[in-house]
């Protein structure tokens, strides 16, 4: 349907603007504000280009399901993104704004139409399912505290969030794997792995869960999200080399910092 031009494929979360928050003490009325700003990063996939049209940022105070409460974030940069330009560290800003302080409950992304995937140098159509049109929706519930900010980056991945059609049709379509993480309660590994051109995944443990991506054209990578710690990197490149994976072991993780690992060689 093309009146529904704003496929939501929801994400993470926060707090809508001035009524829709709550106070952590609904008899304080001088709650104050925080500050939010909500950016996107990518984990490189096997494409040339991930095309996705942002139009708007919707934020909601609660954790409920159902359709209302959801109001625009506001100071938003609509537009189409390439989401393979957001990988080694960089990332966009969708949308920030201030916002009456108290809890975070979510937040979805509004997509447009133009969204697009470009395979060894053909355009194909990237389609949103039906099932993803009601919002996929992530969940904070975190406090805001008064006059503080907060950064929260949306890591898209998207080697698992484009799915080729099955029975050779050649449709792509779009089920979005996105983690959710906030800046400052975390820290990141960033380095870069030679030869350039060897596709390498980057990974590490963290908590029993592994946090991937693979090495963009240049070799760089960045994992985000990783709590504070000790832990050991694997480099493992494309099984086709028939090359070793590497362990670069005892790198530690500071909260709100990038631990850079340097260069290392795969041969």
């Amino acid at each position: 349907m093309k009146n529904f031009k704003k496929y939501l494929f929801g994400l993470l979360v926060f707090a809508p603007l001035s009524y829709s928050l709550t106070s952590c003490n609904d008899n304080d009325d001088t709650q104050g504000t925080s500050h939010v700003a909500v950016r996107m990063t990518d984990a490189p996939g096997d494409y040339d280009e991930v095309n996705v049209e942002v139009l708007d940022v919707m934020v909601k105070g609660n954790a409920d399901t159902g359709e209302e409460g959801w109001v625009s974030l506001g100071n938003v940069n609509p537009g189409v993104y390439n989401l393979l330009d957001l990988t080694g560290g960089v990332n966009v800003l969708l949308a920030d704004n201030d916002i009456p302080s108290g809890f975070l409950g979510q937040i979805r992304l509004i997509l447009g139409d133009d969204n697009t995937v470009v395979k060894d140098g053909v355009t194909y159509p990237l389609h949103t399912p039906s099932a993803q049109q009601s919002g996929l929706k992530l969940k904070v519930n975190q406090t805001l505290e008064p006059g503080l900010t907060y950064n929260f980056l949306l890591d898209f991945d998207v080697e698992h969030s484009v799915v080729v059609e099955a029975g050779g049709s050649g449709n792509y379509n779009l089920h979005p794997v996105i983690r959710v993480i906030t800046e400052g309660t975390s820290g990141a590994i960033k380095g870069q792995v030679l030869p350039i051109g060897l596709q390498t995944l980057v990974s590490a443990q963290v908590n029993g869960t592994e946090v991937s991506a693979y090495t963009n054209e240049t070799g760089s990578f960045q994992l985000n999200g990783i709590p504070a710690g000790t832990y050991t990197v694997t480099l493992t490149p494309d099984a086709t080399t028939g090359l070793p994976a590497v362990l670069v072991e005892n790198v530690t993780v500071v909260n709100g910092e990038v631990t850079d690992i340097g260069v290392h060689t795969i041969e």
